[in-house]
């Protein structure tokens, strides 16, 4: 007679868990996979609080140059931090998990030891129902990307040692994997548009955005107004300083001209020492009171290289589109206007005016 195979209670219970673990992470898992911040964020507040029975949960997208998390999306009814910065002292439970790059989970965080969290370090602790709570670091590559943080366990229940927390850390790996991939992708269209060294737009994409700007003109009427900036002397300043020290000149200016633009115009760095702004719905002579602003500020603020300071300045030329302006006519305009400017003995403006016929 055959001998009957005999499978453990427990190896069965684990393969039952198994699946229906699988079978509630793989539709989340499909929806994450993308490269839209705002889906991974819905997906974050709605779905995961659902197949884990929590009421509250919210999602914080780490600046790792700034060592600050921002508030990305939340479910509370309550306010909550927008912003927490990674250098506060004592640490937020967030700031422990950033840091340790481990799952902080608790059945009561009152009475949690590893790590110690007082209530001291939880400024909104008496909105919850409850005192459990998981904080979960999100990691791509060993590197933190965000956080999720998952409280208040529906009907009375806390997380459990078990499938809770298998299921949280792979979701939170999910997840973490997505935003890393999200973050990578801004980072090559940053790259593949903007000036390496100053993180303006580049070349290229300046004229992408001034033809578009030109057909809305065109289109809806206004005025575009181009303001072209040379560095004054920065052959000198490399030859003198160093190379290194003419990128910081470079750098510097570039901050500076920001400085004195709208959001809704654009600065790009438009050749070696050259700059360029695009001033949409702009007069002439209104464009003519930011680039004196630009040379005032520019000549005010020197930069510092090794406890020394170099003296900078920039000339400037203005131009200005008419309806059936190519951007070749703008540019070469203002390009005009710049070489009077340094004819005219450098830190100051001009503005193109057309020869009379």
């Amino acid at each position: 007679m055959e001998e009957s195979k005999v499978t453990p209670a427990g190896n069965e219970r684990q393969k039952d868990n198994g699946t229906s673990l699988l079978q509630r992470v793989t539709p989340l898992a499909r929806q994450i996979n993308c490269l839209d911040i705002e889906r991974i964020a819905d997906v974050c507040v709605q779905a995961v609080p659902d197949i884990l029975g929590v009421r509250y949960a919210s999602l914080y997208i780490l600046d790792e140059a700034n060592g600050i998390l921002h508030l990305c999306r939340h479910n509370h009814p309550f306010l909550i931090n927008r912003i927490v910065s990674l250098n506060q002292n004592p640490p937020s439970p967030m700031v422990m998990a950033v840091r340790s790059k481990q799952l902080i989970w608790a059945s009561d965080i009152d009475t949690h030891k590893a790590p110690r969290i007082r209530k001291s370090q939880r400024a909104f602790a008496g909105n919850y129902g409850t005192t459990n709570c998981a904080i979960v670091p999100l990691l791509c590559q060993e590197r933190v990307v965000g956080v999720l943080n998952l409280a208040d366990k529906i009907a009375g229940t806390v997380f459990e040692n078990g499938e809770d927390v298998a299921l949280i850390e792979l979701l939170g790996q999910l997840i973490g994997a997505s935003i890393g991939n999200v973050k990578l992708f801004e980072k090559i269209q940053r790259q593949a548009t903007c000036d390496g060294l100053t993180g303006l737009v580049n070349h290229r994409t300046f004229y992408e955005i001034l033809e578009r700007e030109l057909w809305r003109s065109r289109r809806h009427g206004g005025q575009i107004s181009l303001i072209m900036i040379d560095v004054d002397n920065l052959k000198r300043i490399n030859d003198t300083y160093g190379h290194r020290a003419g990128d910081k000149v470079l750098k510097d200016i570039s901050k500076l001209i920001t400085q004195c633009i709208r959001q809704i115009d654009v600065a790009a760095r438009y050749g070696g020492d050259e700059f360029a702004v695009i001033l949409p719905n702009t007069t002439l002579a209104d464009a003519t009171v930011v680039a004196q602003r630009m040379v005032n500020v520019v000549s005010e603020n020197p930069t510092n290289w090794n406890r020394q300071e170099i003296s900078v300045s920039i000339s400037v030329g203005l131009g200005q589109c008419e309806a059936n302006s190519t951007p070749e006519d703008i540019t070469n305009r203002s390009d005009e206007a710049l070489y009077r400017a340094k004819e005219a003995g450098k830190n100051t403006v001009r503005v193109f005016t057309p020869a009379k016929k």
